[in-house]
């Protein structure tokens, strides 16, 4: 009898040798995003330009705090 498939819910290793600089350039391109919608939408983009700067900061704060927890932790 065939042995059922068993879920992986671990999280696979990054393998990325630039963690900071790709968490920071994907973040800034989700920063892009909202304020693509929201000129796309003719929405306030100067609104949305001081929403995305924020989120920018908050998001890549957080990568950033994250990658250090992991380091921290290895060692």
């Amino acid at each position: 009898m065939r042995r059922p498939r068993r879920l992986r819910w671990d999280v696979p290793e990054p393998r990325t040798t630039h963690p900071y600089r790709d968490s920071a350039l994907m973040w800034a391109v989700c920063a892009l995003i909202i304020v693509l919608v929201a000129w796309l939408s003719g929405g306030p983009v100067g609104r949305a330009i001081v929403y995305a700067v924020g989120f920018f900061v908050v998001a890549t704060a957080w990568s950033w705090w994250r990658w250090r927890e992991r380091l921290r932790r290895r060692r």
